[in-house]
């Protein structure tokens, strides 16, 4: 890119955005949330409630005198996921619509299905195929030979912290030098809820960085398939798409395409790791990778709350919800109900398949997932194949997974030879 183009880092560069929500929210202290989530589920579907509070972390700055709904059965999840003629995705102008601008998760239909559907095409499963062989294997591997020689890692800020966005950049065409910083910035606008200034400051930045790259590639278009440059070119209704929705989707593009694939990743190691029948049995046939991916998404979803509002008064187990209110939708509630699972805490590769809901259903399922799940399959792979024998360092904590709306291990300590 041109001399022109910088990114500009904080202006107190030693702000790290990464554990905004473990320490400043508290929500790195919190393990196990699903045996209240399953006592509650089984009194009552729908609870007023603020779950950042019940589980005793920092609430949402940005829902102040909000009043606050939690969904948590299975079959009502579902619902409000689904039914877009009674149930509005319009709550998250409060927080994400901050975060990132004016982002098509904000949206309804049909506007949401107009910018939506020009997205989709980038993420579209023979498009990201094209990715399978050289670009997400070479970003891991890259990653991965740092510590392979050494017979021993930690594999979240080692690997799953990295590759997702390294991907990112990488199809955003960005110099690496401004990887790091471009990294924090993008992370840094979810810490709105608990963070506004810092998360705010990392929106205008990256605001001013995006529409400096997009000027560049409009006035020098490059060669062969720029992403960048596509997406900002395409057209709707045969307009181009309007400045603040293209720079809201790059906004939240490293967000979209890296936070389920990295807090979904350490995740879905943990769970293997600790069943070493299982990871032997993934280990001999990789057949049985996708189902690892799904087993881990569903028993430890990376975002365990979704937000709606009801459009006109809704009603649900006899109490009345209105618009504006504030719902919690819980995905993870969801993927442990027991009345859908059997034995539902337990990560076990092998069970009955079932739709999960961690992606999301209905018109605003994750745009990213094809992508999430290549990812995950691809680094898993990787490290089967690279690191023998791969399993728990005995000398360290087991992973534990925390959080309360988005759950991941602090580490994940491995040995191989």
């Amino acid at each position: 890119m041109g001399a022109a183009v910088k990114i500009r880092d904080f202006d107190d560069p030693s702000f790290n955005p990464f554990i905004v929500s473990e320490v400043t929210a508290g929500q790195g202290a919190i393990t196990d949330i699903y045996g209240e989530l399953r006592r509650l589920r089984q009194i009552k579907s729908v609870w007023e409630m603020d779950p950042r509070l019940h589980f005793g972390t920092v609430t949402d700055g940005t829902l102040a005198g909000v009043k606050k709904w939690v969904i948590l059965s299975y079959a009502d999840v579902n619902r409000m996921l689904t039914d877009t003629t009674l149930i509005s995705n319009k709550v998250y102008l409060k927080n994400l619509g901050q975060m990132f601008g004016r982002s098509i998760t904000t949206m309804d239909l049909p506007e949401h299905r107009l910018y939506r559907a020009l997205f989709q095409q980038a993420f579209l499963p023979n498009v990201i195929a094209q990715y399978r062989d050289e670009l997400v294997p070479g970003i891991i591997n890259q990653l991965v030979d740092k510590f392979a020689g050494r017979g021993r890692a930690e594999l979240v800020q080692e690997l799953a912290l990295h590759f997702p966005f390294h991907f990112v950049t990488h199809l955003l065409g960005l110099p690496r030098e401004d990887w790091h910083v471009f990294h924090k910035l993008a992370f840094a606008q979810t810490t709105v809820r608990y963070d506004y200034d810092h998360a705010i400051e990392a929106g205008d930045k990256l605001t001013d960085y995006i529409k400096a790259v997009v000027a560049e590639r409009l006035a020098n278009p490059p060669g062969g398939n720029d992403f960048m440059y596509l997406i900002s070119t395409a057209q709707v209704d045969g307009q181009r798409l309007p400045e603040d929705v293209l720079v809201a989707f790059f906004r939240q593009l490293m967000n979209a395409a890296g936070d389920t694939s990295y807090h979904g990743f350490s995740s879905m190691l943990s769970g293997l790791l600790r069943h070493p029948d299982q990871l032997d049995a993934v280990r001999k046939d990789r057949a049985l990778i996708p189902a690892a991916i799904d087993e881990g998404l569903r028993w430890e979803t990376p975002i365990v709350y979704v937000e709606r509002t009801p459009t006109q008064p809704l009603e649900i187990e006899g109490v009345t919800i209105q618009p504006g209110d504030h719902m919690s939708v819980s995905i993870g509630s969801a993927n442990r109900d027991e009345t859908v699972w059997e034995d539902p805490d337990r990560y076990n590769i092998f069970r009955k398949k079932q739709r999960y809901n961690s992606f999301g259903a209905g018109p605003h399922i994750c745009i990213g997932q094809h992508l999430a799940r290549l990812e995950m399959g691809v680094a898993l792979q990787i490290l089967l194949d690279r690191l023998p024998n791969l399993r728990l360092d005995p000398d360290q904590p087991e992973p534990v997974v925390r959080g309360v709306t988005m759950r991941k291990p602090k580490a994940v300590h491995v040995l191989f030879d």
